[in-house]
């Protein structure tokens, strides 16, 4: 490899995200395998034309005419191109000579990689005492949820005896006539946040069993995608948050942190989405027991991020421990995460028949219409069906102010430190006694 190729990336280090570098600096490595008189063919031909997803972030300016002009020049060369407004970025598909090019372009303040996010009742509801939300008749209604996920499969317990699904926008195959879930995690995550136990006599339902859910497709039949379509999935939910009443927003899936919250894209988008008012729930991730696990956009100190605990079939808290896959602080800011726990293992929710999920585990299936399944994926849509409770009891609540109840509400694990567990295990007993007296 000629040192030489790798000027442009020193060069212009500061504008490139390490993700972004490592994998530019390994395309440019696999010339190596490849015979030494066709080297030079292989190279021309892959800087030329093979395609990087990035998220170009432009510098604020009001030289709206050089802006107009460069966005032009990208979508005439790199169709599509899609503009992500929250952000002031321009995502694309880039070979390398254009990523070397736009680099040394004063307008583009940073170029990231379009990173690749994967999707990270019977027991719990008496675990975390949500009986008690519902005996004061808090039950999430007129409250909506807006699920990030791969889809939601037309399940009786949220289409029946009311149809509760009252928008779908897909990202991925953009298929809007029908409500769909070709991977079955979605469906698993509205389930448990909203689920109303319709096909199983109300044994396995969501804390929030009559909140409405807005279902937003970004995640594919594998359940991965980029973060670019989150981005516009927050876009449209900020468009759209009034016509269907939106108050949370529930993300089960993540990626690896690799640069700090307030230049991480997906966490800059979600930031907006919290000032507009949203209350955010995201995932601390699989990658636990090691320390310093915690996936984004959970790394950001804002947002909400929910750990899981194992309550191991019982509704005996004392018997609790910390989810080995749950992710662990401190993030890569050095913030203390997850802010608390949440069942996480072995939850019981609404299957998608056929999915891929479905086809690929047979031994979790419950019966006709549940699955169970594992992660802090799970912890994170019992979370938002919690806060759309909270909303129902106090409806002018803020994020912040939402997120300070949930913390004052959990009970700690004896034996874990604050990086394990957050601020321990969220108790709705203690939630919602306090709403309850202040209301």
């Amino acid at each position: 490899m000629d040192i030489r190729e790798l000027q442009w990336l020193r060069a212009h280090s500061a504008k490139l995200d390490p993700e972004l570098k490592s994998v530019l600096i390994s395309s440019y490595r696999s010339v190596l395998k490849v015979p030494c008189f066709l080297q030079r063919l292989y190279r021309f031909l892959h800087n030329k034309f093979r395609r990087y997803p990035v998220i170009i972030q432009l510098t604020p300016t009001r030289d709206y005419d050089a802006v107009k002009e460069l966005r032009t020049s990208l979508n005439k060369l790199h169709k599509p191109i899609n503009d992500l407004k929250i952000i002031n970025s321009i995502s694309a598909s880039l070979p390398i000579d254009s990523i070397k090019k736009i680099s040394s372009n004063s307008l583009i303040s940073k170029i990231y990689l379009d990173r690749e996010i994967r999707a990270l009742l019977n027991v719990v509801n008496p675990t975390i005492n949500t009986p008690i939300a519902w005996s004061k008749n808090y039950t999430g209604k007129g409250v909506t949820i807006a699920i990030l996920d791969t889809g939601t499969y037309p399940h009786p317990d949220l289409l029946l005896p009311k149809n509760r699904v009252i928008a779908f926008k897909d990202f991925v195959n953009h298929q809007e006539t029908n409500i769909y879930d070709d991977n079955g995690h979605g469906t698993h995550c509205a389930g448990s946040a909203a689920g109303n136990g319709y096909t199983s006599s109300g044994k396995y339902k969501g804390p929030a069993f009559e909140a409405n859910i807005v279902s937003i497709k970004i995640l594919d039949k594998k359940g991965t995608g980029k973060s670019s379509n989150a981005i516009k999935a927050v876009e449209w939910i900020l468009e759209n948050k009034k016509q269907y009443n939106i108050k949370i927003i529930s993300l089960s899936l993540g990626y690896k942190a690799v640069v700090p919250y307030r230049e991480d894209p997906l966490c800059q988008a979600l930031e907006k989405a919290e000032t507009a008012g949203l209350v955010v729930c995201t995932a601390a991730g699989n990658d636990g027991p090691d320390p310093q696990t915690i996936s984004s956009p959970g790394i950001h100190p804002s947002l909400i991020t929910v750990g899981a605990f194992d309550d191991h079939n019982t509704i005996d808290p004392n018997d609790d421990t910390i989810a080995d896959f749950s992710g662990r602080g401190p993030t890569i800011d050095g913030h203390t995460k997850p802010d608390f726990l949440l069942p996480g293992n072995n939850i019981i929710s609404a299957r998608a028949k056929g999915s891929l999920l479905d086809k690929l585990s047979g031994d979790k299936i419950v019966d006709d219409w549940y699955i169970t399944l594992s992660g802090t994926s799970m912890a994170v849509p019992i979370c938002a069906g919690i806060i759309a409770q909270l909303l129902e009891a106090k409806p002018f609540l803020t994020p912040a102010e939402i997120k300070e109840q949930l913390i004052k509400s959990c009970r700690k694990i004896k034996t874990a430190d604050a990086n394990t567990q957050g601020n321990g295990c969220l108790d709705c007993s203690m939630l919602f006694n306090e709403t309850q007296s202040s209301i």
